[in-house]
Formats: C-alpha cells, structure tokens, sequence
C-alpha cells in the first residue's frame, strides 16, 4: 500500500490575505516611532547636560571673581566696582561683575574713603569685631551667548571680611 502526503499540502486553495504585510508595516512605524523618541530625548539630554556645565562654571567663576575682588580691594581701598572676564583663550570666558558696599564705624574708615563711598551705620556696626565688612554683588555671565541653548547668568552675595 502507497502512502499519500496530502496533508501537507492544501487539496483546496484558499484566497490569502494581506494580514501578514499589514502587521508588518505596523511593526516598523512603532519601530520608527520609538527610534525617533530616543533620538530627541538624547538631543535634549545633550543639551541639557552642557547647561548644567555652563552654569556650574559660572558658580566656580563666582566664587574666584570674590576672591579676585577681595585682592583688588587689598591693593586699591575703597574700590567700588570690579570688572573682569575670566577665562583664557582657549577655554569659555565669562564677564564678572562684582559691586562692593563697604561696611565701617564713623571712626574706623580709611583715609582714602569718603563717606559717600562707605556705608555707615551706628545700630548694626557697633563693635570693632564687626568693624570692615564688604558686601557684594557678584553678577557672573556667560560671554558668547552662542554656546548656550539658554542664557547662562548667575547672581551671588556675599558679605566678606576685610
């Protein structure tokens, strides 16, 4: 006896259907789609990651230009301002800008001074220890606006000892 492998095959034809292709067009517009998430997520990511370096830059930059500022007061007294753009050629440059209020007793102010110069007050600076005081303001910008997707600007005060 003969064995037949009809089972196989199909002894009627059926009509095919396009289920196949259309499941396959579905699978790569979701494909495409996720891909297309991840690219702008990692382009806002990127982004987002030198902001935060810039602005933390500008923190650092912050507290030297107070240092620098306090120096400069050491070799000029009774400087109102000090401007500068830190940063050599080859690295990001920020301009600084730090203005001063200083603090004294009506017998303790420098020669140089004046009293316009001087904040004075005979309630709040009353003993000597608390005598020579600066305040400042210290404005920190990023100088090419460029490199930032957003402006980079960070403002500090301080109360430095002198």
């Amino acid at each position: 006896m003969q064995r037949k492998n009809y089972f196989l095959r199909n002894s009627t034809p059926k009509s095919k259907s396009g289920m196949a292709m259309i499941m396959a067009i579905m699978v790569i517009v979701v494909m495409a789609t996720i891909m297309a998430l991840s690219l702008s997520l990692t382009s806002q990511t990127t982004k987002r990651t030198t902001d935060i370096y810039l602005y933390e830059q500008a923190v650092l930059y912050s507290k030297s230009a107070a240092e620098l500022a306090l120096l400069d007061i050491a070799q000029n007294i009774c400087q109102d301002t000090f401007n500068d753009t830190l940063g050599d050629a080859g690295e990001i440059k920020y301009d600084v800008n730090v203005t001063m209020l200083y603090v004294y007793t009506n017998n303790a102010i420098p020669s140089p001074c004046t009293n316009s110069d001087i904040y004075t007050t005979h309630t709040q600076v009353i003993t000597p220890e608390q005598n020579g005081s600066v305040l400042m303001d210290i404005t920190t910008t990023l100088h090419d606006p460029t490199i930032a997707t957003e402006p980079i600007r960070y403002f500090r005060r301080s109360i430095q000892k002198l």
